[in-house]
């Protein structure tokens, strides 16, 4: 049923096996060894930019928590209620919650696949998916310092003998890339719990989360590489140098392009904040004595005999655009009748 995962995973091991084993042997350890290393490194290469857009969801999410834990708070008995208006609020900021475990979500099947495919190398079987028969005596007869890619230390002794080791090779190679991968998983988890907010880390639900992902994952590491294969081992160990090596390029430019934004917005207001000492002007309102902006029109004065002129009707008449003393005092200037003609 999971075919669909066999088969590009094999595919990519066999790719990369094909050209390390050009280099170091087509039976070689190493080759081996790498090539699941570059199958991590494959696999995470493509999920690079959901990884990006998982870090920016976060960090969204992260801005608003205060408005979420507002909304729990208003609508404490109303669990349909907070979700409409959580997706709401989600929604308003561009967040989608399953974007950012997509990675996660992808790296499981991969696991599976890669896991299931390792242990149907064995000795005396012929075709593995994308693998003839050559490549799985290829991959059964490779040994990493005594141990082969497929032993794991918990499997029984008479299967160690099929693979031409014995436990004590297996445990010389699995207890350190246990170890270290164990490591590898704690601080990976602590670079991701620091870059949490107050917020954030004063929710409960956050807190037990926080704990489990650097105190019981490492552990089940640990423990887990009892039963898983050497190659395992290296994968989970590769996975989890590669994400915390991510993790700090990502986190660093993410953090240079908040900086810069913040510069950006500084910059801007000292730009329009007015000068020390000087009054604000309103743009609406010139100045007095100042002459009317481009594009501004004049306000029609009354002329003799109670017609309004403008400034273009007073320069095609070719006169002076002057006010009348009878406007100003508000009576009229017509004349009465009797009254002599002024020259």
């Amino acid at each position: 049923m999971l075919n669909f995962i066999y088969y590009p995973v094999s595919f990519i091991l066999w790719c990369w096996h094909w050209v390390f084993g050009h280099i170091f042997g087509e039976s070689s350890g190493f080759a081996w060894a790498l090539s699941v290393i570059f199958l991590v490194f494959t696999l995470r290469a493509i999920l690079f930019k959901p990884f990006v857009g998982q870090v920016r969801s976060m960090r969204r999410m992260q801005e608003f928590a205060p408005e979420m834990q507002k909304i729990k708070k208003k609508y404490p008995n109303d669990r349909q209620r907070q979700a409409q208006e959580m997706q709401k609020l989600q929604s308003e900021h561009g967040v989608n919650p399953l974007g950012g475990c997509l990675p996660m979500l992808v790296q499981i099947p991969v696991f599976i696949g890669l896991f299931h495919v390792l242990r149907s190398f064995k000795p005396g079987w012929g075709e593995v998916y994308y693998f003839d028969a050559r490549g799985v005596e290829s991959f059964v007869n490779a040994k990493l310092f005594g141990a082969n890619l497929s032993t794991f230390i918990s499997m029984p002794a008479e299967q160690l003998a099929q693979f031409g080791t014995d436990r004590t090779n297996v445990i010389l190679v699995s207890v350190p890339l246990m170890i270290v991968a164990s490591i590898a998983t704690h601080f990976t988890a602590r670079h991701s719990v620091a870059r949490q907010n107050q917020a954030a880390l004063d929710n409960p639900q956050t807190a037990i989360m926080n704990k489990l992902t650097l105190y019981i994952f490492p552990l089940g590491v640990l423990v887990g590489g009892f039963f898983f294969p050497v190659a395992i081992l290296l994968y989970w160990l590769s996975n989890n140098a590669w994400t915390l090596g991510q993790q700090h390029i990502v986190y660093k430019r993410i953090d240079a392009e908040e900086e810069e934004k913040k510069a950006t917005a500084a910059t801007t207001r000292q730009a329009l904040a007015p000068k020390p000492g000087a009054k604000p002007v309103n743009p609406k309102k010139p100045a007095p004595g100042a002459k009317p902006a481009n594009g501004a029109k004049r306000m029609p004065t009354a002329g003799p005999g109670g017609s309004s002129s403008s400034p273009s009707s007073d320069a095609a008449n070719g006169s002076s655009n002057t006010e009348i003393p009878g406007l100003i005092s508000g009576r009229s200037t017509s004349k009465k009748p009797g009254n002599k003609k002024r020259r």
